[in-house]
């Protein structure tokens, strides 16, 4: 059966400027954040976006958003190519994709309620009577598990977890379709991330959301998602159903990531072999040629260097991005 596809993501590109001198600062380099990556979401699932922590990944949610101006490639919402659309019909799709943000401390304005943080996105796109507006709010606390008498409190007053619970009900206020997770846990206290993620899914069942979810941290991301998109160096190296991808790795470094995740059987664990990476990440400065991977790489050879792998689908549903994966 054919599924919807919700987002299309073709070639993707986003290239920061290196630029010498602070006054009158010439361009000398670019850094290559996200550099060629391809996926699609399917409607109402959530794909996991996983990797480690400088790889792009924060950058191709914001770049897909349009909150970056891409350097290159395509991105379609519903069929519609953001990149070319114009600056009207993107603010009306930006009612449909939201963002929820990974810190809870740094995306909340101080000097604003819990009221006025929520109700604002209402406000800016009027969607509603100014005297509706109050009652959408308190409804949206109540959707993520916050008493709506806080509704006049500050940022301030609030725990992490509670934080992060009115980022979510800032993100459902235009009751988006896609809903982009920036690492929503990563900031929170280990006994309250499981009690986000939770919200999370029942909030995607209720409401049919589908996420795109940015994170690190392997375990959770193969509880709450269908398929995994593994990034490293600005790229995309496996995209699989999430079964598959854990159980039957097949790019080199997908094996290390998941080599370091503990297993809860001191039995398993104590055969397990684990695989430890040599080198340093290189700098998206000055990305190797060829594979970005080769470097650090254990089964690299000379086509590594010459020739970067294509990204290519080696079994149903299982794409992979090496030369030896078969």
């Amino acid at each position: 059966m054919e599924r919807d596809v919700l987002l299309r993501v073709e070639g993707l590109k986003k290239y920061f400027p290196v630029v010498q001198g602070k006054l009158l600062g010439r361009q000398i380099q670019q850094l290559r954040a996200v550099d060629d990556v391809s996926f699609e979401v399917y409607k109402g699932e959530t794909l996991g976006l996983v990797g480690e922590s400088g790889c792009g990944k924060s950058t191709t949610g914001r770049s897909i958003l349009q909150l970056y101006r891409p350097t290159g490639g395509k991105v379609f919402y519903d069929g519609t190519d953001l990149m070319k659309a114009p600056k009207s019909d993107l603010r009306r799709l930006r009612q449909k994709m939201q963002m929820i943000f990974q810190d809870p401390y740094a995306s909340l304005n101080p000097r604003m309620t819990v009221s006025e943080t929520v109700g604002d996105p209402i406000r800016i796109h009027k969607l509603l009577p100014r005297q509706k507006i109050e009652d959408r709010v308190k409804e949206l606390l109540e959707m993520v598990g916050l008493n709506p008498a806080f509704a006049n409190r500050y940022p301030h007053e609030f725990s992490g977890g509670q934080r992060q619970r009115i980022g979510i009900a800032r993100a459902l206020a235009l009751q988006p379709d896609l809903i982009i997770c920036d690492e929503p846990i990563s900031a929170l206290d280990v006994s309250i991330q499981a009690q986000v993620v939770n919200l999370l899914e029942d909030l995607q069942e209720k409401l049919g959301l589908t996420y795109l979810f940015i994170a690190h941290d392997l375990s959770m991301v193969r509880h709450i998602s269908t398929r995994v998109a593994v990034m490293y160096l600005g790229v995309i190296v496996e995209l699989a159903d999430r079964t598959d991808l854990y159980e039957n790795p097949l790019h080199p470094y997908t094996r290390a990531l998941l080599s370091a995740v503990p297993i809860p059987d001191p039995k398993v664990e104590k055969k397990r072999e684990r695989i430890i990476l040599t080198g340093d990440v290189p700098s998206p400065i000055q990305p190797p040629s060829g594979c970005r991977f080769r470097t650090r790489c254990p089964l690299a050879a000379d086509v590594c260097a010459a020739e970067r792998p294509a990204f290519r689908e080696v079994a149903s549903g299982h794409s992979v991005a090496c030369h030896f994966a078969a």
